[in-house]
């Protein structure tokens, strides 16, 4: 007698029931099909072999709400080595409080209604790779003592993670959340990987900590994105973001990537000891970088295309910004620039000694003269003085503004190419400075004011008669003839 040939989907590596064709649950002992379609005596039969902190083997097998309580039950929720790998979970399912004292792995498992591991125990490793989970999924106030494994997972509901914690690396690599995601005081002891990830609704960390990198690369967030009050010990990447709604960032001690970030939304950053990369970026909507404490340091902003950023206390002294598509879109507030080195300098170069003033000045300039080191190209003259004219306007105090316009006259002078345009600039520079350093000036009138005074005096001082050598400058006592008397 031929057997009816049996056809299935994949090979899953392990032996199938014999029930159906279709069905790729995991046989039992001696019967030859799976816990869902074993008769209630051998279902028994089978669970009465369970303890706590036995290992459970359910792969591939459809699991209704009935049967997953009696097998929790069974491990009185205490079990050791647990596969639920491709189980179809029909029904609710509750691992609230479950202890797996072993590795448990669901990948490419589906939970149709459910699915709660709230306050769950993950002795080792936990895996849900490529899990489909139609409505909601929580996770909170989970432990997982080694890896967290999450790749590819899409849940259609919300995604509770809040106060759970991960004791190694937790990776959730093109991840899709449809509803909404909050991970509120999560911990990952490892790093936190979301590389390419997509977030269909809002998502919350607020006071989450990422004790290594929090990985956000290419991430995808469609709607409002909260990473506020984070703590991260390595590195906040978020290079090659998409965020379509606003995207707050509040996070201190760590470097902040945004190379290459899309972000047509609000974009909000409050940090604290911290540097941010804004290089190749695009912001599209109204955008705030604002130091909340310590040093916050602008590494790049080249090729930055910003339509209205707002840069508030932070540190550009290194920041290059002749690369910015819009410069005139800045707005910057209390922030630090470069200065000229203080003191009488000299060189080999017209005039060779110069008493340089302190003036704020900006990193391509440090370039261009060579003060700082650059690895490409630092910009012409030409384009440094149209680059001070239009940050001038940027900056919100008439100090650095002032310094700006001299930056703008300076660089002026030194690109033009006609002579007597140079020495006309070059007399204004020495005269006052551009009209803008009236010290200078003063100075001048105080010199030429001197000589004019010498000038006048020398020649009434040279024409004084000169007393004879020796004499005395007392006056000589009068000599009276005397007086005649009568006789």
């Amino acid at each position: 007698m031929t057997l009816p040939l049996k056809i299935l989907p994949l090979d899953v590596g392990w032996k199938t029931c014999d029930a159906s064709p279709e069905c790729a649950g995991i046989t039992r002992g001696p019967y030859g099909r799976c816990m869902a379609h074993l008769t209630p005596a051998e279902l028994d039969e089978v669970l009465g072999e369970l303890a706590p902190g036995r290992g459970v083997d359910l792969r591939g097998t459809t699991i209704g709400e009935e049967l997953l309580a009696r097998v929790l039950d069974a491990t009185e929720r205490h079990l050791g080595r647990a596969r639920f790998d491709r189980a179809a979970f029909t029904g609710p399912a509750r691992f609230a409080g479950v202890v797996f004292a072993g590795d448990a792995s669901f990948d490419h498992a589906r939970f149709d209604l459910l699915a709660s591991f709230f306050g769950a125990r993950f002795t080792r490793n936990a895996s849900f790779r490529g899990v489909r989970f139609a409505h909601q999924f929580s996770m909170h106030e989970a432990r997982v003592r080694g890896h967290g494994a999450f790749d590819h997972v899409h849940i259609g509901s919300d995604a509770l993670f809040g106060d759970a914690r991960f004791g190694r690396d937790a990776s959730f690599l093109g991840a899709e959340f449809h509803g909404f995601a909050a991970f509120d005081g999560t911990m990952f002891d490892g790093e936190a990987i979301f590389r390419g990830a997509r977030f269909h609704r809002a998502v919350s960390y607020r006071k989450a900590v990422f004790a290594g990198t929090a990985g956000f690369e290419g991430t995808r967030f469609h709607e409002a994105a909260f990473l506020t009050q984070v703590r991260v010990g390595r590195r906040l990447a978020l290079a090659g973001v998409h965020a379509s709604a606003p995207l707050e960032l509040d996070t201190a001690g760590c470097p902040v990537d945004l190379r290459a970030a899309r972000i047509t939304g609000r974009f909000t950053a409050r940090l604290a000891d911290a540097d941010i990369d804004l290089r190749e970026a695009v912001l599209a909507g109204p955008a705030t970088v604002t130091r909340r404490a310590g040093r916050v340091r602008v590494v790049s902003l080249d090729r930055l295309d910003a339509g209205a950023l707002t840069l508030s206390g932070v540190d550009l002294s290194t920041c290059r910004l002749g690369r910015l598509r819009r410069p005139e879109a800045l707005s910057l507030s209390r922030c630090v620039f470069a200065a000229t080195p203080r003191g009488v300098r000299f060189g080999l170069g017209w005039p060779p000694v110069r008493w340089w003033t302190g003036r704020r000045v900006l990193a391509d300039e440090h370039v261009w003269r060579g003060w700082s080191a650059a690895a490409d190209q630092p910009l012409d003259p030409g384009r440094l003085a149209g680059l001070y004219e239009r940050l001038r306007r940027a900056v919100d105090d008439k100090r650095t503004s002032a310094d700006f316009a001299f930056g703008a006259m300076e660089m002026r002078r030194l690109a033009s190419g006609r002579r007597r345009a140079r020495l006309a600039l070059s007399a204004y520079w020495l005269a006052c400075g551009y009209g803008l350093r009236m010290g200078r000036t003063l100075g001048w009138l105080a010199l030429v004011t001197a000589v004019a005074a010498v000038a006048v005096l020398w020649p009434s001082a040279a024409h004084q008669p000169k007393r004879p050598a020796g004499g005395s400058s007392e006056p000589l006592p009068a000599v009276h003839a005397p007086t005649p008397t009568a006789g």
